[in-house]
């Protein structure tokens, strides 16, 4: 009963309001006036009632209303107890001193009860606000991350602060989430203040906009309608920015282990093929250099064993680099590092690439003869193997490739170069990348895609780097660092 009667008070027109309050400030004074009268209470004391009267007002109405009494109090004052009595004659400049304090007074105190309701409502707007963004927060942390935030947020937006309308766009998915009542030509408030990179408000019809600000930048904009504090709004804008960011990293970590669970099934099943492989290979190896050794073959069919021997040779070698790149993969290679000396194990690995293979277009450059090393010697014989492996397999028949090595400070730098085929900037970090090969070079030579892997792997495993620089006038170049002091990761 009472909330209704004050939400049809609060309806009624201002006007009324004022007058109501009025007749009721005349009726409280005559009152007063009749008990002093009658009492003959003297006219300071009388005084100091009408004020404490003005005051009430002005505390509990306003400054108008209790102008309108501080006027009705001196016509009183004068007429009932202001010699002559029963008159308005104004004989004592006093009754004139009276409505300068009464006015002064409903002044000061209607301004300050003002003031300290404006900051009343103020703190009580912000102190619901903040409530509010703790629910909100609250309710982030149980959204469902499998789905996109932008929907999800903008219903829990329009909930929590009755707003009218909510629009939330999301820069990674590249969607917009809109609830509420929006206007024709409103469809894409939340993508255009995100375009825009500034936001704007427009008072008059309570629209206010944020963009979704994070460390690395903006990922989104939000576009809210209803009374909301800009205080509270930064602090929303804020929370639907951690919401969405939250959403991309599960995504991110979500694709991360699904690439993690398919890599370690495809490094268990070509470790699986591998084994597999072993035998037959090395019963074909076998075979071939028998029938080579025992002799009398026609030219023919010795030209056909020495292809069958040679390929078998290249598949054992594939099949040993795929063993070790899934024992890379599991941390099942322990290092046997010992000292190797870097001009030694080139010529080893030159020595045994027949003319065929291109070992006689390569040269070698080590500035210190003497330079050591301390790695794994069939690691990284495997690497500069693969290195010149492709720079044989790419570049143009018959011009030179170089490999070189030297020492600085802190690393020892190898690096095979060859004229050929530029590999494009985009993929000069994914050719390092399993089963990754350019489509610029798919037709220029046969591969597997996973040499370069293996390479990478074992340079990990050293704590060393492999990288690749490519230019059509100045060839490729793929480098390999170790530091100085190796170390076994195990």
């Amino acid at each position: 009963m009472t909330n209704s009667v004050v939400v049809a008070w609060v309806q009624l027109p201002r006007g009324i309001r004022i007058l109501t309050q009025c007749l009721l400030a005349s009726s409280v004074l005559a009152l007063l006036t009749y008990g002093g009268f009658v009492l003959r209470i003297n006219l300071l004391t009388i005084s100091l009632l009408y004020l404490l009267i003005v005051v009430s007002i002005a505390t509990g109405f306003g400054f108008w209303q209790a102008s309108f009494a501080s006027i009705l109090a001196v016509f009183l004052l004068d007429y009932y107890f202001e010699p002559p009595i029963f008159s308005f004659e104004v004989e004592n400049p006093g009754i004139f001193v009276a409505l300068v304090t009464f006015e002064a007074t409903a002044l000061t105190i209607s301004r300050l009860h003002a003031r300290e309701m404006r900051g009343a409502r103020e703190a009580a707007t912000y102190l619901m606000g903040m409530e509010h963004l703790y629910e909100l927060s609250r309710c982030t942390l149980l959204l469902d991350l499998r789905q996109p935030p932008g929907p999800q947020l903008a219903v829990l937006i329009q909930r929590i602060f009755a707003v009218r309308a909510v629009a939330l766009f999301d820069i990674g998915l590249g969607r917009q989430a809109r609830l509420g009542a929006w206007g024709p030509g409103e469809e894409d408030l939340a993508k255009e203040c995100y375009m825009r990179n500034a936001a704007k408000d427009d008072p008059q019809t309570e629209t206010l906009e944020r963009l979704l600000q994070t460390g690395a930048g903006s990922v989104g904009a939000l576009v809210v309608r209803g009374p909301l504090s800009p205080l509270v709004l930064d602090a929303l804008a804020a929370l639907a920015a951690i919401a969405i960011v939250r959403h991309q990293s599960f995504e991110k970590e979500d694709r991360a282990e699904e690439a993690k669970r398919s890599e370690e099934l495809r490094a268990a099943v070509l470790d699986g093929m591998a084994h597999e492989l072993k035998t037959p290979l090395t019963a074909v190896q076998t075979a071939s250099s028998g029938l080579l050794a025992l002799g009398g073959l026609t030219d023919s069919q010795a030209e056909l064993v020495t292809l069958i021997d040679g390929e078998a040779i290249h598949l054992n070698d594939i099949c040993s680099r795929l063993l070790v790149a899934a024992r890379l993969d599991g941390r099942q290679v322990g290092l046997d590092l010992v000292e190797v000396n870097v001009k030694d194990l080139i010529i080893e690995i030159l020595a045994d690439r027949p003319t065929s293979l291109g070992g006689d277009r390569i040269r070698a450059v080590v500035d210190d003869p003497d330079l050591i090393v301390n790695v794994d010697r069939e690691l990284l014989a495997m690497i500069l193997d693969q290195y010149i492996d492709n720079a044989r397999k790419y570049s143009t028949p018959n011009t030179p490739i170089e490999i070189t090595a030297r020492k600085s400070h802190t690393e020892v730098l190898f690096s095979v170069h060859n004229f050929g085929s530029k590999i494009r900037i985009e993929d000069r970090e994914r050719v390092f990348d399993r089963f990754f090969r350019s489509s610029d070079q798919k037709d220029v030579a046969a591969g597997t895609g996973i040499g370069l892997s293996v390479v990478k792997k074992a340079a990990q495993a050293h704590q060393g780097h492999v990288w690749a620089v490519s230019d059509l006038r100045e060839g490729t170049t793929f480098f390999l660092s170790l530091p100085v002091g190796v170390r076994s990761q195990q």
